[in-house]
């Protein structure tokens, strides 16, 4: 099968993580098929019912605004009076802490793999080892401060043959499981474009998953797609998140063609050029319309849990 990443997180067959779902051993289409429903099963009967809102992915189609929503859900969020950690997991997308008004990336997470190449962590790598990680062990270097918000990068594909972004999505998975959040603390991760991070398991320890869908028949189509794995993964919490909508007429179509996935939605962004522009410029998005509909959204989202 190639490159297999367990899906419960088992080291290898048989180990006393293992389910015997058989995925690692299979070798025809069929196999493979049971084999993942008897993990989805395994994993919807073992998965937490949603607490607080404390680790929160946004994801979607390519293109249908993830990154410059981040960006408004954490400046909402920041408002409320929470702390955020902001983990960029796009390997493609270069420019998200341009968008939080930093000039500079941090040091890639990523750096550290060459580390690892002995099979002996290294020393400055013990707190990625550990069975918890509070935000306060992440090391200085791999993180910038503005005011209550805290900016990490996985790292990105820079160069031909660099090989594939397996190992990164290993890291985000490893961070997510072992994060451990303070009270009005929260972990906002913007995630690659597709559901490649979702196969990988990296969504499996969030509690909260908003899908951005854009007027499309491939952003709904996705998004349906999205919902179904969150399923199989017992995550409870996935609510749509309607962006670049030109009308009501449109909305309701979304909201309609959503239901009939079982997706809830949380609240629409309508179209704003303001937006679209500060996107093109990669610069921080101002105090547009866009920003009133997310802060409303953010509000939508507390309401629900409280």
């Amino acid at each position: 099968m190639g490159i297999f990443h367990c899906p419960v997180g088992a080291a290898f067959y048989d180990d006393e993580d293992c389910i015997d779902c058989g995925m690692c051993t299979a070798e025809t289409e069929e196999q493979m098929v049971e084999a993942s429903k008897k993990i989805r099963i395994f994993l919807r009967a073992n998965a937490p019912k949603p607490g607080p809102i404390k680790k929160v992915t946004v994801c979607g189609k390519g293109g249908v605004g993830k990154s410059s929503l981040t960006t408004l859900l954490a400046r909402a969020l920041r408002a409320e009076g929470y702390s955020l950690l902001v983990l960029d997991t796009d390997e493609s997308n270069p420019g998200l802490f341009r968008m939080f008004g930093f000039e500079s990336g941090p040091k890639p997470l990523m750096t550290m793999l060459s580390r690892f190449a002995s099979g002996t962590p290294a020393p400055g790598t013990e707190w990625l080892m550990g069975d918890t990680i509070n935000v306060e062990d992440i090391p200085s270097e791999f993180i910038l401060n503005n005011d209550n918000l805290k900016f990490l990068m996985i790292g990105k594909i820079e160069d031909p043959f660099q090989g594939c972004a397996c190992s990164m999505a290993d890291i985000a998975r490893d961070l997510m499981r072992k994060l451990t959040l303070k009270e009005k603390e929260i972990v906002l991760v913007d995630m690659e474009a597709g559901v490649e991070s979702f196969g990988r398991g990296v969504e499996r320890n969030v509690d909260t998953v908003l899908i951005i869908v854009e007027p499309s028949f491939e952003s709904m189509a996705l998004a349906g797609k999205i919902g179904y794995m969150c399923e199989g993964m017992g995550i409870y919490r996935v609510r749509g998140v309607l962006n670049k909508v030109p009308s009501e007429k449109i909305r309701q179509r979304m909201i309609e063609e959503l239901d009939r996935k079982n997706i809830k939605v949380i609240g629409t962004v309508y179209y704003d050029p303001e937006l679209s522009e500060a996107g093109f410029e990669g610069r921080p998005p101002g105090q547009s319309k866009a920003a009133g509909d997310v802060e409303t959204i953010v509000k939508n989202l507390f309401n629900e849990v409280d």
